[in-house]
């Protein structure tokens, strides 16, 4: 018994010395320490160096708001603007970066000239690159576009046309813009796909409905075994509404879906991630072993056990895109290929943890999430090893092959386990036409498909290479035989001829 204080001060002395050494890790990463993991061929966690840095959080009081931030739900990027849906207080704010901080440049509470001039719970904004400002204006069943000066310029309201129910209101909550001025607008209850207007106002239809879920017992039972009154009582079989949008450089839309049965996950039907063209289809492309659905595993019986949900998307210049999961709390970053680089974040009350994200965003390379909770938002900066991905996928995008190559094996030296980067550097010596290497570095990583195709285009050239030596044994094979049956022949008449002037006849 005289031996336990001695036990309980040497195990606080440990912890302590855990708790400094711990401290000590987070304070040479940044702001903090922001734990990264990626997911192997198998399907299995694998910890990585952080490809992210929790750089600074912004709170109402840092941004010197005198009423703070209530229940915000949006963020949007332009250039180096950040505006904030402040959806409780019923009004945009615009902050502004210089010399990577990050201050207030002005609320937006009003549009001139509209009417009416003020926002009722507004949940989505967006700035074209003219300046001009869409706000979906959720309570006022609008969204208003104003100039940069805030003056009105038009509004987007209910459709009057027979293809939109009449009986239901119209609440706009999300909202992209392409370079055209068309508007896509994500109603909260409109299950038929984004509204479309053209730049004028009109309304066009809708596009990318989702695709109707329904129980096959449910349909029979509907269809064949209830009454009449029973149908009546039953909910249609109609399809879900996405979760956030937004929109790329070239124009596609990027849709989170959130509607969905675990067990489609894996086969890909659920498909939470989607792209889709100018007539609704899906067209994400999806080369990895894995399709784009966050976390492949959860733990069974904890609070947020489940499938990950995306709560808003964002998409990079050059093509990767960041979707961040209410479930956990998790940001995850997918390149064009829909190979996933990283996954990080979880929830919490700490900096790099959220209590409920719900928006995401990016300026340049830097993520940007906001917290309705906490009313915060967390500016994340990749660290080395992350610009370190970055830099291989731009380089590659940029035809720069050699280099990219070795910037993946850059990456290989500090994660020896990051497939991506045996797939990268295959990618690359594949452009390099160097076909029996590129399907080394696909096998490494397990890449059936990409090792099928540098197989391919090994073959073609081996054969390429071999036609040389095949024409001139098939030509051996087919000459040769008449060379020596033109030989024997020959000699056959000759033998004959000798043989008849030894008899006596003459030639």
């Amino acid at each position: 018994m005289k031996r336990t204080p001695r036990i309980l001060a040497l195990c606080l002395a440990l912890w302590l010395l855990a708790a400094t050494v711990t401290a000590a890790l987070a304070a040479d990463d940044g702001f903090s320490a922001v734990y990264t993991y990626n997911y192997d061929y198998w399907g299995e966690l694998r910890e990585s160096p952080n490809a992210y840095r929790a750089d600074q959080v912004l709170f109402s009081g840092t941004l010197g708001l005198e009423t703070p931030m209530k229940k915000p739900q949006s963020l949007f990027v332009q250039g180096e603007d950040l505006y904030v849906c402040d959806t409780g207080n019923n009004r945009i704010l615009q902050l502004r970066r210089e010399d990577g901080a990050y201050s207030l440049a002005r609320i937006i509470d009003s549009v001139k000239g509209a009417e009416p001039e003020d926002f009722s719970t507004p949940s989505d904004v967006f700035a074209d690159a003219k300046g001009n400002l869409y706000v979906a204006d959720t309570n006022h069943n609008r969204v208003v576009m104003m100039d940069k000066n805030l003056r009105f310029l038009r509004q987007y309201v209910k459709p009057t046309d027979s293809t939109f129910e009449q009986n239901l209101s119209f609440l706009p909550s999300k909202i992209v813009v392409d370079t055209a001025g068309r508007v896509y607008v994500l109603s909260t209850n409109v299950n038929k796909g984004l509204v479309k207007y053209e730049a004028d106002g009109t309304f066009t239809g809708f596009i990318g409905a989702n695709q109707v879920k329904y129980n096959l017992w449910d349909y029979v039972w509907k269809a064949f075994l209830s009454t009449r009154e029973q149908r009546a009582q039953q909910a249609s079989f109609v399809p879900t509404e996405y979760e956030n949008i937004c929109i790329d450089q070239e124009g596609f839309i990027y849709a989170t879906n959130t509607v969905f049965s675990e067990y489609d996950l894996m086969s890909d039907v659920a498909k939470p991630i989607r792209r889709l063209n100018g007539i609704g289809n899906d067209i994400l492309i999806k080369n990895g072993k894995h399709p784009p659905i966050g976390d492949l595993q959860w733990v069974e019986g904890t609070l947020d056990y489940g499938p990950s949900k995306f709560k808003d998307i964002t998409v990079l210049d050059n093509d990767i895109y960041v979707a961040v999961d209410k479930t956990r709390g998790r940001l995850f970053g997918y390149d064009a290929q829909g190979i996933l680089l990283w996954a990080f974040g979880t929830k919490g009350n700490h900096v790099g943890a959220f209590l409920s994200a719900v928006s995401v965003e990016h300026m340049g390379y830097d993520l940007l999430v906001l917290d309705e909770d906490e009313c915060s938002i967390t500016v994340f900066t990749p660290t080395d090893y992350g610009n370190l991905i970055y830099r291989a996928n731009d380089e590659y995008l940029r035809g720069q092959y050699d280099t990219s190559a070795d910037t993946w094996r850059e990456v290989m030296k500090l994660n020896a386990n990051y497939d991506p980067a045996f797939i990268g550097v295959g990618r690359a010596l594949l452009r390099q036409e160097n076909y029996a290497e590129a399907m080394r570095y696909f096998k490494m990583a397990h890449d059936r498909v990409n090792y099928g195709r540098a197989y391919r285009y090994y073959r073609k050239e081996a054969a390429e290479r071999s036609v040389g030596w095949i024409v001139a044994v098939i030509a051996a094979l087919l000459i040769v035989p008449l060379v020596v049956g033109r030989v024997k022949k020959m000699k056959m008449e000759v033998e004959a001829d000798e043989r008849r002037k030894a008899a006596g006849f003459k030639s």
